[in-house]
């Protein structure tokens, strides 16, 4: 299996455009655009990492890999910013994985958002979860009509509780692809401070994951970006959403709400507004990520699995890695309660600061 591994920057015109046209459904994640990867270079320019992709060839199949690179180990590239990995490659293309690793020039692969699908990854997966998603590709009525029927009652919920909102603080607003570089500030800044207010590791604590959201929400297409939606009550900023997107979904990204009006959950009423605008948009799926959240559950009529493992050559590396792995694996067998989830939380904490440093 020939494999050519390039820097995104590095890549033809050609070879961009036939990635994009490998992108079919269960592919089409922005995630999985040569453009993420491109972005994600760009962004990371002058740091240690580095974003390659392994072109894979095969008769006249072909296929596509991005991963970031560092040292002896590879991860997603744009980890921990990154919810999904997979080979994006002709029907029928056979990945040989133990290569793609030797092709990218390391010693490992850690994989946490890697599809299901991926069959040559399945034998090195150690979990699963599922990533939700607010399919409206037949409509939002027909939507609307299936959470009702489902007993799920989020959509009634939310439209109670904007007209209360309405009522007590004035119009509601919403307003899509929004270009408002101050809300986009605002947003990060109500981020980090839920981030920080919960003990969770500051993404936004290196710079690279600043000017990543920047340039892809300046430089959004309707095709591939990140787009700024925004939801105002009587004139304040009351919750805004930065989504990545691509030809046909929505990927829901950075979300945070100011907490003045917390009782009319504005993060929901601008999930809501977003799914009605979608039935008028080229967009027909918004994926909510994976995540043990209600609201999540509540949206979301289909889902994706997605693993996490490791492809490990001969080395200490993935000796290291199969080690930790054994750990989470012995907590997680036993009757501890909580307790079991601590090594996979660390196990995450210690993936998101290796991507972000």
């Amino acid at each position: 299996m020939p494999i050519e591994a390039l820097s995104p920057s590095e890549l033809s015109a050609d070879d961009v455009a036939r990635w994009s046209a490998l992108q079919t459904r269960g592919l089409d994640s922005p995630f999985l655009s040569p453009h993420w990867a491109r972005a994600v270079e760009r962004a990371q320019a002058g740091g240690p990492q580095r974003t390659r992709v392994a072109v894979i060839r095969e008769g006249e199949g072909e296929g596509y890999f991005a991963a970031r690179v560092a040292g002896s180990t590879a991860m997603a590239a744009g980890a921990p910013m990154c919810d999904y990995q997979g080979v994006v490659g002709s029907p029928g293309l056979t990945v040989d994985v133990k290569a793609l690793v030797g092709g990218l020039g390391v010693q490992r692969l850690d994989f946490s958002h890697m599809l299901a699908e991926q069959a040559p990854f399945a034998s090195f997966a150690r979990g699963r979860q599922s990533s939700l998603i607010a399919d409206i590709s037949q409509g939002f009525a027909a939507y609307q009509q299936e959470r009702k029927t489902a007993g799920v009652g989020v959509l009634k919920d939310a439209a109670k509780k904007r007209r209360k909102a309405e009522r007590e603080t004035g119009e509601v607003r919403f307003t899509p692809f929004s270009k408002d570089v101050a809300a986009l500030d605002q947003l990060i800044a109500w981020k980090r401070a839920q981030l920080r207010a919960t003990n969770q590791t500051d993404i936004f604590n290196t710079a690279w994951t600043g000017r990543l959201l920047r340039e892809l929400h300046e430089a959004a297409t309707p095709d591939f970006g990140a787009s700024l939606y925004t939801l105002h009550m009587g004139g304040e900023l009351a919750a805004v959403h930065l989504h990545l997107h691509g030809r046909e979904v929505i990927h829901g990204w950075i979300i945070a709400h100011n907490a003045a009006f917390e009782r009319y959950s504005p993060g929901i009423l601008l999930f809501v507004d977003i799914l009605q605008w979608m039935d008028q948009s080229p967009y027909n799926r918004l994926d909510l990520g994976a995540g043990a959240y209600r609201f999540k559950a509540e949206l979301s009529n289909a889902t994706q699995d997605v693993t996490d493992g490791f492809v490990g050559l001969p080395s200490a590396a993935s000796l290291t890695r199969a080690a930790v792995y054994g750990v989470r694996r012995a907590a997680e067998s036993l009757p501890l309660g909580p307790m079991s989830d601590l090594p996979a939380k660390a196990m995450r904490r210690m993936d998101r600061w290796r991507g972000l440093r």
